[in-house]
């Protein structure tokens, strides 16, 4: 089947993921591939796409925390598709603010989802991505506003354009450390694990973006981070503003950048717009 497209959306069966999955069942020519940890949970969503709406997702079982997992995935995708044309990373976590778990368990589990489990997705799947493909990195609008309320040293290191994912991936590491230890303030890091780790994903999205023009030269592969706004979601609540069909619109956007463009390219888009890093 190395002919037909496929797109994989990963937190896929439910909020802004299960929004950019329907999208993409009407927009993408080609299967598309919702995935979610609990397979009886992503099952149910790809069963109610094509009952209620007519549309023919497909599914695979993916926890982005289980490297077997997200291996399994590259693996299938390998061997059916010879790789991936869209790759679109939205799983995610966030603790409710009212949350009383120590802040320190709260940076180290958040962080493991959103900067580290996405991290290793990319190495398994980055590879699979086809000529002209597409891969969107779900940031958020928290992350340049974590960035505002980090010391000055650490804004000029996430602003580099040359810092490394090694350099990255120590900077996410000390910010856990520190959080655990309670001094992540004093140390000159932003008072908030979600807003971190986006500022991790938003970070890795520009990296990637350089390192794929050097590996992947003249293939016209795009990446980018967005923000998908504040959505109506488990996460996020119900006073939120947007709907998830809303949510999914800029990840789709980019998602789905024709082959003619060269840009946006490594930037963080918001509303369908580049914004300043």
């Amino acid at each position: 089947m190395s002919g037909v497209r496929v797109a994989v959306v990963t937190g896929g069966n439910k909020g802004i993921g299960l929004a950019i999955v329907r999208a993409l069942c009407k927009q993408f020519q080609g299967d598309v591939y919702l995935t979610a940890r609990n397979t009886q949970l992503g099952a149910k969503a790809v069963q109610e796409l094509k009952e209620k709406e007519g549309l023919s997702p497909l599914f695979h079982q993916l926890d982005i925390n289980d490297l077997n997992s997200i291996r399994a995935l590259r693996d299938f995708m390998k061997d059916k598709y010879g790789g991936l044309d869209v790759l679109i990373n939205n799983a995610g976590i966030a603790f409710k603010v009212a949350d009383t778990t120590p802040f320190g368990t709260q940076a180290e589990v958040t962080l493991k989802t959103n900067f580290f489990a996405t991290l290793d997705v990319c190495h398994e799947l980055l590879p699979l991505i086809k000529p002209h493909g597409r891969v969107v990195n779900v940031s958020s609008m928290v992350s340049p506003r974590a960035l505002a309320q980090c010391s000055r040293e650490f804004q000029e290191k996430f602003r580099s354009d040359t810092i490394t994912e090694g350099e990255l991936v120590k900077l996410m590491e000390k910010f856990v450390e520190d959080a655990k230890n309670g001094v992540h303030q004093e140390k000159g890091w932003a008072n908030t694990a979600y807003g971190m780790s986006k500022i991790g994903v938003t970070v890795l999205s520009r990296i990637q973006a350089r390192k794929l023009k050097e590996t992947r030269k003249g293939e016209g592969i795009i990446l980018n981070a967005c923000c998908p706004g504040w959505v109506r979601t488990d996460m996020a609540g119900p006073n939120a503003t947007k709907s998830p069909d809303e949510g999914a619109e800029t990840p789709v956007y980019l998602a789905l950048l024709p082959e003619s463009v060269d840009s946006p390219y490594g930037e963080l888009v918001s509303e369908k717009k580049v914004l300043a890093w």
